[in-house]
């Protein structure tokens, strides 16, 4: 097989893996969203004592923030089908979020010492990475 041809079959399969990627995750945006829909019901038609004020709102954000993620995937996946570039920048801004995330659901109970040192060098790293990415860019 020459060199052409096994490039252009290349790029035929990488077409066909993000197209299909992009697919998966618009389903897994949509169930997400119907996920969160029902919870949002069941919370607010609940009793006053079960309801919102027994549901942390760590568990809205999470599910809220869960879809926000899943978007920002949709928009790298896309982003590379565009442009066959994987943009540094949106996945720094995803991992951000995901970091963030991670932060507004912790139980601080739970958490030893080591894992919040962890947590707060990712966040220091991805924003000083945000930042010189930034920077470049202007």
């Amino acid at each position: 097989m020459r060199d052409e041809n096994f490039l252009a079959w290349l790029g035929s399969v990488e077409s066909l893996v993000s197209k299909t990627l992009s697919i998966a995750m618009v389903t897994v945006i949509l169930v997400t969203v119907v996920d969160l829909g029902i919870f949002l019901i069941r919370v607010m038609f609940s009793s006053p004592y079960d309801g919102f004020l027994k549901t942390s709102l760590k568990e809205v954000f999470g599910l809220f923030l869960s879809v926000l993620i899943a978007l920002e995937i949709l928009e790298n996946i896309t982003a590379y089908l565009k442009k066959h570039v994987v943009q540094v920048e949106l996945v720094i801004v995803t991992s951000l979020i995901a970091v963030a995330r991670k932060i507004i659901i912790l139980d601080l109970q739970s958490v030893d010492g080591v894992s919040l040192v962890g947590l707060a060098i990712a966040i220091l790293s991805l924003s000083v990475s945000y930042w010189i990415i930034r920077n470049i860019h202007q």
